[in-house]
């Protein structure tokens, strides 16, 4: 699957990948901060933005189709900074093809299956948004806020609303078909034994200590930072830090 990527900037190639429902605009602020030092690759995962749609979503072929990209780029042995679900895909990447990576940033993930649903609201809030035809965000948001009552989740999802028949970037049907894929973890076939900085947000559930033996079972070399009173969008609500936490990052393993 060939996806859709922006690039810029010059050196070790750097890929950007987004998290789930986002698209390669979200990590626009950090995509700035690297690519004076970096060559820059922020791309849309399948099934968001304008990549292409598909049944299958799950890890693997996230994975396969990050590293399809770097090798139709030819990059020599990128890094890769993934955030949420493109965390995940990140850290498939580096265990299906570890000499293929240089190193990985994972910001607010664990390699780890999630029990519990987090998105059931979410998801209600973007089928009735389709259903309702609506034809501008003002009335996009007016009914995703009968489901989803945090504003700044709102503004979040409304960046990938279009006026029309689909009215999302991202492919509600299937995303909520394979969530219990997205939201499991097959782990990884070997260790990755490449340098990992862990960055967590320190007001977030999804990265947490009782999640440390996962961690250092599937990534023996791994780091971890924690950005205070951040949750689970840490790159968004502490910018500077976390753009330092990760440039400081690539620049050693560059």
């Amino acid at each position: 699957m060939q996806l859709n990527y922006r690039r810029q900037g010059q050196g070790m190639p750097v890929m950007l990948v987004h998290g789930l429902f986002g698209s390669l605009d979200n990590l626009n602020g950090l995509n700035r901060a690297l690519s004076e030092y970096f060559d820059v690759i922020t791309v849309d995962l399948r099934n968001h933005g304008q990549s292409p749609r598909s049944d299958i979503m799950s890890y693997a072929a996230m994975a396969e189709d990050l590293l399809e990209l770097s090798e139709r780029l030819q990059l020599d042995q990128p890094a890769m900074v993934g955030h949420s679900m493109g965390g995940k895909a990140v850290m498939m990447a580096a265990g299906l093809a570890p000499d293929s990576v240089r190193g990985l940033v994972v910001a607010d993930m664990a390699p780890v299956a999630y029990q519990e649903a987090r998105h059931q609201e979410v998801f209600a809030g973007l089928q009735a948004v389709i259903d309702a035809g609506s034809q501008n965000r003002r009335e996009a948001e007016a009914v995703l806020a009968e489901h989803v009552a945090i504003a700044g989740v709102r503004q979040f999802l409304l960046k990938s609303f279009v006026a029309g028949e689909a009215n999302w970037r991202f492919n509600v049907a299937a995303l909520k078909n394979a969530y219990h894929n997205i939201m499991g973890w097959p782990g990884l076939p070997a260790p990755f034994e490449g340098p990992v900085l862990f960055i967590k947000g320190s007001e977030s559930d999804y990265l947490l200590p009782e999640h440390q033996p996962e961690v250092q079972a599937q990534f023996p070399h791994a780091r971890a930072r924690v950005i205070q009173n951040a949750g689970h969008w840490l790159h968004a609500e502490k910018p500077q830090a976390f753009n330092r936490l990760v440039q400081d990052f690539l620049l050693s393993v560059s």
